[in-house]
């Protein structure tokens, strides 16, 4: 870890359903890179990586479907309903993942990049390398009115996903900026042109 970024390194996270992706969509139409840690999830348990292969050894090959790919639905049923199975199979990912971001984050030559990572707060300690912390912030009873719209679930239901997140207090206590987003997705025109100058201008001086 002793390698350090050219590019000045910003985290963004956000609670489920605070609007992170339109906040990182808005930095990309600044031209500014957003490497996301959902997508890398998905990249190292790709056909032929050691992930995968991994995956399979800890669950058989059972998980896998006709085409020799992750079985998403029915592995996250099996990790819901065994928190064991969850443990083993984000022992696999998560490192796995964390490299990826990092090694993304060296090859940048840019003045700054974004690091989209949900579960920052629950994993800082392998995070301390980054310049900043960006947090999308919304009251929890917003997060629970977006999330019943969004995935046609019940509150209960929603309140038990919030549950398995690091709480409200714990991300903004992490965090360098906030971007507050309860409001009009528009708003964050604003919120991101301001902060893309900040980014700018503290590249420049590191």
């Amino acid at each position: 870890m002793s390698e350090r970024p050219h590019a000045l390194v910003i985290a963004l996270t956000g609670g489920i359903a605070a609007g992170k992706t339109a906040v990182a969509r808005r930095f990309e139409g600044l031209g500014v890179a957003v490497h996301d840690a959902d997508v890398a999830a998905r990249e190292v348990i790709e056909p032929g990586t050691t992930g995968l292969a991994a995956v399979v050894d800890a669950f058989g090959v059972d998980v896998l479907d006709e085409a020799g790919r992750l079985d998403r639905p029915a592995m996250r049923q099996r990790v819901f309903a065994d928190p064991s199975a969850r443990k083993v199979l984000e022992a696999i990912i998560h490192p796995r993942v964390r490299q990826w971001l990092r090694e993304r984050a060296l090859a940048e030559r840019g003045p700054y990049c974004l690091l989209a990572i949900p579960l920052l707060a629950e994993n800082i300690a392998h995070y301390r390398w980054v310049d900043r912390v960006l947090v999308v912030d919304v009251p929890e009873s917003v997060q629970i009115t977006r999330l019943i719209a969004r995935d046609g679930i019940d509150e209960t239901l929603a309140r038990r996903m919030l549950a398995q997140q690091a709480s409200r207090a714990e991300r903004l206590a992490l965090a360098d900026d906030v971007i507050e987003n309860s409001g009009n997705e528009s708003a964050l025109d604003h919120a991101v042109a301001e902060l893309h100058q900040r980014y700018l201008a503290l590249a420049g001086v590191r």
